[in-house]
This record gives C-alpha cells, sequence and structure tokens, in this order.
C-alpha cells in the first residue's frame, strides 16, 4: 500500500543538544551540523568527572527513538513539530538506521484517564502514524516501527532500575511536573501542594529516559521544551555507568527547526488540544472547509494588512508561519511578511493560508481515510508486529543491564 504525503520542503535536524535553531532554507554547513550516519559514537556530557561513565571508543549503530502521548487527533502543531519531521526521517535515514516511533501510553496515565478513551486514543494515534507512512503505513522504504509503549514490558522494567540511581535532587529540578501543577519553578517535592503531586508524575522524566535507552537510542528528535529531559537522560546514564560499569549509551538531541504553532484564538498561547474551543487549533484531519473556517476566525488585529512582527502582531505573524510550513518555495515567515505585506488585506491573506494548509494535509488525510478502512484488525496486526520488533530490541539492551547490576 502506498500513501502520498503533503509537500514540504525537506530540512534536516541540527544534531546539537543547546539551543533551538532557527528555519533555514541555506544547505546546511558542515562546521554546524552533521547528516545522520550509519553510525555514531555518543560521548556522554563533557563536565562529568565520573571516568568510569565513558563508553569504551567504540561505534555504535545509527538508532533514532521518539515518542508521543495518545491525546486524541494530532493538531497541526503536533505535526509540524513532531509528526512531519519524523517522515522526514523516515526519508532521510541510511538503510541501516533503526527508527523507533512509540505511542506512549504509560504517559499518558500520569493524568487521570478514562479507560475507553484511553485505548480509542491509542488506536486513534496509531490510525495516524501509519497515514503518515511510519511502520509499514508507506509500504516501502524505511517505515521505522511503531508499536505501543505499554505492549513492551522492558521499559516499565529499566525505568525501575533507572530509579535506584536516579537523583531525587535532579527530579525536584525539573519543570515537568511543576507546571502540570500550576506550581512556581522555585516549588520543592514539599511543596504545600505535595498531596497533588503523584509519584509518576515526579517520576516521568525516569521513564521517559527508559523509553530511550531500553533502545539504545543513539540520537532523539525533540522540541525545545523537551531538551532537559534529554539532559536527564543523559544524567541517568552517567549514575548508571558510573555504578555498574559502561552499560548503556549517550544519546544525542536533535533539535526540530520546527517554528512553535500558536492558538487561532489566543495567538500568545500554544496550540493545545486541551484548549476548549475547537476553533483554537487546526486537526490534520479537518476538511479543507473546516480549515478555511477556522483560519478565516483566526484571531489576528485591527490593521488590515499583512507584516511579520510577532511581537505587535502576533496573529498574523502565526498565519505566517502556518504559511511557511507549507510554502513549496521554502520561503520564511519574514520572507512571505514582505511578499503579501502590499495590497493584501486579511481576509484575502486568511483565505490564501487555508487553501496552502488544506492543500498541505490532503496527503494525511486521504491517508487516515484509507488505513480507517483496513478496519480495526489492520491496526492490531500491526500492534502486534510493533511490540515484537520493539521487545527483541529492547530486550537486548535489558540482557545486558541485568547482568551488570546482577539480576
Amino acid at each position: 500500500m502506498t500513501s502520498r504525503l503533503p509537500p514540504f520542503r525537506r530540512k534536516l535536524f541540527q544534531n546539537t543538544s543547546s539551543t533551538l535553531s532557527k528555519p533555514t532554507h541555506k544547505p546546511l554547513q558542515p562546521h554546524t551540523t552533521r547528516p545522520i550516519s550509519s553510525s555514531s559514537t555518543p560521548h556522554p556530557p563533557s563536565s562529568s568527572d565520573l571516568s568510569n561513565s565513558r563508553p569504551p571508543p567504540q561505534q555504535h549503530p545509527q538508532i533514532i527513538f521518539s515518542g508521543i502521548q495518545p491525546t486524541g487527533t494530532p493538531h497541526l502543531g503536533n505535526y509540524l513539530g513532531a509528526l512531519r519531521p519524523w517522515t522526514q526521517l523516515t526519508s532521510s535515514s541510511p538503510p541501516t538506521t533503526k527508527l523507533f516511533f512509540s505511542i506512549v501510553d504509560l504517559h499518558a496515565i500520569t493524568s487521570s484517564q478514562r479507560p475507553e478513551q484511553l485505548r480509542e486514543w491509542r488506536r486513534e494515534m496509531m490510525r495516524v502514524l501509519l497515514a503518515l507512512g511510519l511502520g509499514d503505513g508507506g509500504g516501502k522504504g524505511n517505515g521505522g516501527t511503531v508499536f505501543v509503549q505499554s505492549h513492551v514490558k522492558q521499559h516499565a522494567e529499566l525505568m525501575w532500575i533507572l530509579s535506584c540511581t536516579a537523583s531525587m535532587g535532579y527530579l525536584g529540578r525539573m519543570t515537568q511536573w511543576k507546571s502540570k501543577l500550576d506550581l512556581k519553578d522555585d516549588a520543592s517535592p514539599l511543596d504545600e501542594r505535595k498531596g497533588k503531586l503523584k509519584l509518576g508524575l515526579f517520576s516521568y522524566p525516569v521513564l521517559q529516559a527508559a523509553d530511550i535507552l531500553v533502545h539504545r537510542a543513539t540520537h532523539v528528535p525533540v522540541g525545545e521544551d523537551q531538551s532537559q529531559h534529554l539532559e536527564f537522560a543523559r544524567e541517568c546514564v552517567t549514575n548508571f555507568n558510573h555504578t555498574y560499569g559502561s552499560t548503556l549509551i549517550y544519546p544525542q538531541t536533535l533539535l526540530s527547526p520546527a517554528k512553535r504553532i500558536m492558538s487561532l484564538t489566543n495567538p500568545l498561547k500554544k496550540m493545545s488540544k486541551s484548549d476548549p474551543s475547537p476553533s483554537s487549533r487546526i486537526l490534520i484531519t479537518d476538511s479543507p472547509e473546516t480549515i478555511q473556517k477556522k483560519l478565516t476566525t483566526a484571531v489576528t488585529d485591527s490593521m488590515n494588512s499583512v507584516s511579520w512582527d510577532p511581537v505587535n502582531r502576533p496573529g498574523v505573524s502565526n498565519l505566517l508561519t502556518l504559511l511557511s510550513a507549507f510554502d513549496g518555495e521554502g520561503r520564511t515567515p519574514e520572507v512571505l511578511g514582505g511578499v503579501y505585506g502590499t495590497g493584501m488585506g486579511l481576509g484575502a491573506f486568511k483565505r490564501l493560508v487555508g487553501e496552502v494548509v488544506g492543500e498541505g494535509l490532503r496527503g494525511v488525510r486521504e491517508g487516515y481515510e484509507r488505513v480507517s478502512r483496513e478496519g480495526e484488525g489492520y491496526l492490531l496486526e500491526v500492534e502486534r508486529r510493533g511490540a515484537r520488533v520493539a521487545g527483541e530490541n529492547a530486550e537486548a539492551t535489558m540482557v545486558g543491564v541485568r547482568e551488570a547490576v546482577g539480576l
């Protein structure tokens, strides 16, 4: 089976663990980034002085891992920030590279979930990933392995083992649990609202580290807001290898150059599925008519013109970012602001953006409809196959981990 993916400009990830690179349409220079090769030699943080934690000087097979929570149909921000880069990796990585894409349902239950809804959202996410050509959805090329996290027991097993050497102090400085509970950045686990903090949410980064390390991932594509979690995963490697000897591999960061997509009803907030207004977001399965309607009512400002000014005109700038993401010539939002800044009013501009985004998502919609026609049996078969492949890969790691620990 084949899946026609929407047109988009081809971008490589910048291999770095510090800052998010701005989108560029010039060829990437060798001294600033390098394409992913068929082998890699990850190194521990240079600041570490734990010499026993350094991995042996050998090259490891290229393995890329990434995960996404099953929280319903992805919106445009999820697609441009995570899912489309995944499809780019399937087409740009060497054939020897192993790609693992996980639906991380264990992470989802750190928030209260209705069992029936969680199961449906997990199936929905599987449909979307297959529609994008991941796993066997494309029927050709290196689509990688798509699997459900809870179906591979080694993830939870390694999490517990890592928990025994993970630092409570480091976890206490992580921002994830604080933002979920609306606490200040300097809050501690012993905060007065500690009754609302559950162990699963607090130790979320340990499971995230286990997800990565159990597959011996050499590279992990992440957004800017997830870079802290990858640093924690590297810290877990340092702690484990210092205690038990060089066993785990240090993953490297692949930061996406994608710009953040903002809400259509409040351009000062990130596009989110938790927003009570469906008009705030474009789902990747929305019809062209629905997309056009949502963009027509998108919040902008009182000036009937187009210009790139994220500070003073966040709504219009957000629409320029969307247009840039699907622009066939690969033009930046700044350039497009100049192109449409003379002679075009906001009404006409919104219609243009709606047409371009609707056409850009056409391949996704068609792929989704095709996968949906295959039925539940197809999804279950993909889940079983993914669990087997991912389980075998994870077990190869756990054999060495158990031996090192003495289990």
